[in-house]
């Protein structure tokens, strides 16, 4: 039986989401705490992979069991042992073919920045000492829903087969507690995407590149032609979306 368990974490402690031979990820403090209660290996699949620093208001995950168990039993234990910077909302089952990463049809992440130093903000925002035009950096934002190859703003020697991505959505907003965010959402991501993204958009937003130099970096496919990348800790992966069938229902 395969099930999808809905987490949420706190990236500040972990090497990001990915198993690393010599420092802590979410994925391996799953696996751990899953094979502890179920007394058997599991093997965790998570929907993509976040750097280290990164957080998630939701990362989707599957792993499979020989024998079916109550998935509300499941989630119980498994927060039970779990540190307090990780959290499972929810264990569903799905179809047997089911794939958290492949079958993801959306993916949303926001970044958040602080114009206002704060003891309580600085682990999951950028402060930022001068504000930026945050109009000039939407109108180059707009730029990203017409783009589809996105080399620019990749990391540099990954295995992706292909660069293309498809982004529905990228804007700057004000938050009411006086933040701002940026939301952005795609069919896929690649690495590193959302912060070299994010990272150019500053230039825009302190004149050092205009609109036009900033459609120049994406026609040009280079990635050290891009504006550095964000701090880690701004970056949520806050969102992913599959089709209704893939949940069985209960």
């Amino acid at each position: 039986m395969r099930y999808f368990a809905d987490i949420e974490f706190d990236g500040t402690a972990y090497s990001g989401w990915q198993i690393q031979p010599h420092s802590p990820s979410v994925q391996q403090t799953l696996e751990e705490a899953l094979s502890l209660f179920l007394r058997c290996k599991v093997d965790v699949t998570g929907a993509g992979r976040t750097d280290a620093g990164v957080h998630a208001s939701q990362m989707i995950a599957h792993f499979d069991l020989e024998e079916p168990q109550n998935p509300d039993w499941m989630l119980h234990k498994l927060n039970g042992i779990l540190p307090p910077d990780i959290a499972v909302h929810s264990i569903r089952p799905v179809r047997a073919d089911a794939h958290a990463r492949f079958d993801a049809v959306a993916r949303t992440y926001k970044y958040y920045v602080t114009l206002d130093k704060s003891a309580f903000h600085r682990a999951y925002s950028w402060y930022l000492v001068n504000e930026p035009d945050f109009n000039l950096m939407n109108s180059a934002a707009k730029l990203l829903l017409s783009t589809v190859d996105f080399t620019s703003f990749s990391k540099l020697h990954t295995d992706t087969k292909t660069n293309d991505c498809h982004v529905t959505k990228a804007e700057w907003e004000r938050l009411p507690d006086g933040r701002w965010v940026f939301t952005i959402t795609a069919d896929r991501f690649l690495r590193n995407m959302v912060r070299a993204i994010v990272g150019t958009l500053m230039e825009v937003g302190r004149h050092r590149m205009t609109v036009d130099e900033f459609q120049a970096v994406i026609d040009n496919k280079d990635r050290c032609q891009a504006g550095d990348s964000a701090p880690a800790q701004g970056l949520f992966l806050y969102g992913i979306e599959y089709p209704d069938d893939i949940y069985l229902k209960a």
